[in-house]
């Protein structure tokens, strides 16, 4: 990866809606040349893929947790039926194999906090081979950004 890529990147991640005449033109260079360099990006994985983000309290969802789960085993088998299963559930926004206490990291969102308790009690516990899992409320969300420092 170059510092044209990197250009590149910067300008797609700041700027997502534009044309790729429109991102050529901020970042100097025609649109063909923009259009090349974004489909190699994806291609080789660079950018694996373009979303929209939704306000989460603006469709009722106004509880973030953080979830701490230790598992029994860290065989593989445990370990990848965890994580199978925990890619099934929406609620489920992140989920991270951590080092240290916990085994697993989560973020869950949820109504409040009787929706919280109810995926916890329903979904959560019954993920395959969960010992323990200790939950923490997020009060303010100070900074969440899909940006990244190119």
């Amino acid at each position: 990866m170059d510092e044209i890529d990197r250009k590149v990147l910067r300008a797609h991640q700041e700027f997502p809606d534009l044309s790729m005449v429109d991102l050529g033109e901020k970042i100097g260079m025609s649109h063909g040349a923009c259009w090349k360099r974004v489909k190699r990006l994806e291609r080789d994985g660079v950018i694996s893929g373009r979303a929209v983000l939704v306000d989460q309290k603006a469709i009722g969802l106004n509880a973030t947790v953080i979830a701490h789960v230790r598992i029994e085993s860290h065989k593989a088998d445990a370990l990848e039926a965890f994580e199978r299963a925990a890619r099934r559930h929406p609620e489920i926004t992140v989920c991270f194999t951590m080092s240290g206490d916990a085994d697993f990291l989560l973020r869950v969102v949820a109504a409040d906090i009787e929706d919280y308790e109810r995926i916890l009690k329903n979904k959560l516990s019954n993920l395959p081979h969960v010992v323990a899992i200790n939950s923490s409320f997020v009060l303010k969300r100070v900074k969440d950004t899909p940006t990244l420092p190119i």
